[in-house]
């Protein structure tokens, strides 16, 4: 394998159709280009290189392995998540254990013929937004030693970053999973709570932890994201999307993204990355975005939550009787935010619970107006001289836009959006509702590659909109029509506007209040195709808007002229008996204008 061979998923995949390289090769280079360097502060520990290999030739030997989601693919994991065969630190020696079995995420991976390489650095028990709160070392931005490379994940983003792995494994409580995606120009997914297991992962907020992923395009993260993912019974706090939870009707054409008044940004002074948020705001308009202006303090409120509320004290929870025993092995800043965990009291918590639900119903009202939040990953970055000054404060700052997201139960992906003039990267991050993990990616993948020109294949996405029932409507519900209401009001959204394939009449209706056509399918009968429009309607409420329709109209299936097979609007046979046929006027339209020409 030539040593300047990308790892991403795209190439690997081809290098290993070409049969230019095998899995075993690729390992033997990340292994070579590991030891190029000190191990730490990337690593932790590495998963013997004899190990890996072998695991890379057992998946070469056998026949159907090749067609595994992710084989040969090396990658790494935070060394808060298990991985048999290599001890867990969380980051403080005094903690470290042997696990009995890999994580469950880990082993789903392996199963799809990914490779483990070893454990990586992070601040200490996942505390932390800036990766120096560690004794292996403090992580550096890969585009300027002097500044950080961001937490607490900051081992796994840089062993991305650095080329070494094809993607990484870290966590994200408060923003662990972007922060350091931001500061490495690298794509970051935080998906929903719960829609990895967390089963394996040393707890820091046990009902906020979320298993995160690295990686360098958001069609690589896709792709981890969907081999992942899963419920899992012996995970607590795992969970499935109940049927329309992971709707996006609105990938069908314009969506609306929210971004903060001018007055609730903040950038601590960095006004180049309030212009690369400006730029990208352009930008994103260009790809077709419409721009909605909200209010983001119910966001910043439940924000400052996180921190100043007693959710701290779930670090406690897990940690009390390990630091009473080895006070001396944590790290300083880390012993002073967890300790300051038992200044609250249960009534604290009952309140904070409270508030938390009375932001969550405010940001509700937000959400009606956007369909995803577009905000900077974080308003700056800083050196690690800065940090070391003044820790609290500025690990703070970091978490400005992205310690609310789990607190209100929001999917995000922080993708690169372009560098400062000293070379430093800036990000942003796509925010939506729990579920929507697949449609942030299919929206900021395009805005990356325009942005980036990065290479590889693109996010794909099943033809229509995830979370939704492709609907073909033929008459009163047509754009503008009397009827489209009941589709809008559902959240249902335009796809296209299209034709039927050759084998159907279209009627017009007695006695039908509003006027109404019927479409019927006749296999004797090849005609010019029906004029139609297809909608997506979130799974939820196909089931309301079948049961308002009334007879002698149907929900069935039509064939489209591209061959698709969607649901539609279809006619009773007796009801077309002495029924004006109207084909020859292309659809309903056509012949409403002719019937309003002949007044």
């Amino acid at each position: 394998m030539m040593p300047n061979v990308p790892l991403n998923l795209g190439a690997l995949r081809e290098l290993y159709r070409s049969r230019e390289a095998r899995p075993s090769e690729v390992v033997a280079e990340v292994y070579r280009r590991i030891n190029a360097s000190p191990l730490e502060p990337v690593w932790i520990s590495l998963v013997p290189r004899e190990v890996a290999i072998a695991r890379a030739r057992k998946l070469e030997a056998d026949s159907l392995a090749a067609a595994k989601p992710l084989f040969g693919v090396p990658f790494a994991i935070k060394d808060n998540i298990d991985v048999a065969g290599v001890a867990t630190t969380a980051g403080c020696p005094a903690f470290a254990y042997s696990p009995g079995g890999n994580a469950t995420v880990v082993q789903t991976l392996v199963d799809a013929g990914a490779i483990p390489i070893g454990k990586t650095n992070l601040d200490q028990f996942a505390t932390g937004l800036v990766g120096t709160r560690s004794p292996f070392g403090a992580n550096s931005s890969v585009f300027d030693p002097r500044y950080i490379a961001g937490g607490s994940s900051a081992g796994s983003a840089v062993a991305v970053a650095a080329g070494l792995v094809s993607f990484a494994l870290g966590s994200d409580t408060a923003g662990s999973g972007r922060v350091p995606a931001a500061f490495n120009n690298l794509v970051g997914l935080k998906p929903t709570r719960g829609l990895l297991s967390t089963l394996g992962l040393v707890p820091a907020c046990r009902t906020l932890d979320c298993v995160s992923i690295f990686a360098n395009t958001c069609h690589d993260a896709h792709t981890v994201l969907q081999t992942a993912r899963g419920f899992d019974p012996l995970d607590p706090f795992s969970r499935a999307p109940a049927p329309g939870q992971d709707a996006a009707p609105w990938l069908a054409g314009t969506f609306r993204f929210g971004v903060p008044p001018a007055k609730e940004l903040e950038f601590f002074g960095d006004s180049e990355a309030a212009g690369l948020y400006r730029s990208s705001i352009a930008a994103l308009q260009s790809l077709g975005g419409e721009r909605v202006e909200i209010d983001f303090a119910p966001f910043l409120a439940a924000a400052d939550l996180l921190y100043s509320g007693p959710w701290v004290a779930e670090r406690l929870a897990e940690l009390r009787e390990f630091m009473s025993a080895h006070a001396a092995g944590i790290d300083p800043t880390v012993r002073q935010i967890i300790e300051g965990a038992d200044r609250h009291t249960a009534v604290d918590s009952f309140r904070a619970v409270y508030r938390l639900a009375e932001l969550r119903r405010a940001s509700e009202a937000e959400w009606k107006r956007m369909d995803v939040l577009v905000l900077p990953t974080t308003g700056t970055i800083y050196t690690h001289e800065q940090v070391a000054a003044d820790p609290i404060r500025l690990n703070s700052n970091l978490g400005y836009y992205t310690n609310f997201v789990n607190l209100l139960d929001l999917a995000a992906v922080a993708v690169p959006a372009g560098f400062r003039s000293n070379g430093l990267p800036f990000g942003i991050s796509f925010i939506g509702p729990a579920f929507s993990d697949e449609a942030l990616l299919a929206i900021a993948d395009p805005y990356h590659r325009a942005q980036t020109g990065v290479p590889g294949p693109p996010v794909e996405l099943e033809r229509f909109p995830p979370g939704c029932v492709p609907l073909a409507v033929v008459g009163a519900h047509l754009s503008g029509e009397q009827l489209n209401w009941q589709l809008t009001e559902r959240g249902a959204r335009r796809i296209k506007a299209c034709r039927t394939a050759p084998p159907y009449r279209l009627y017009a209706l007695d006695r039908t209040v509003p006027p109404k056509p019927g479409l019927v399918r006749d296999d004797t009968f090849q005609g010019p195709g029906i004029e139609v429009e297809v909608w997506a309607v979130p799974d939820d409420r196909f089931g309301s808007f079948v049961a308002d329709v009334p007879p002698p109209l149907g929900i069935g299936s039509v064939m489209l002229d591209n061959g698709d097979t969607v649901k539609c609007f279809i006619c009773e046979p007796y009801a077309i008996a002495g029924a004006a046929e109207i084909t020859r006027f292309g659809g309903w339209r056509g012949y409403l204008s002719h019937a309003t020409s002949m007044r």
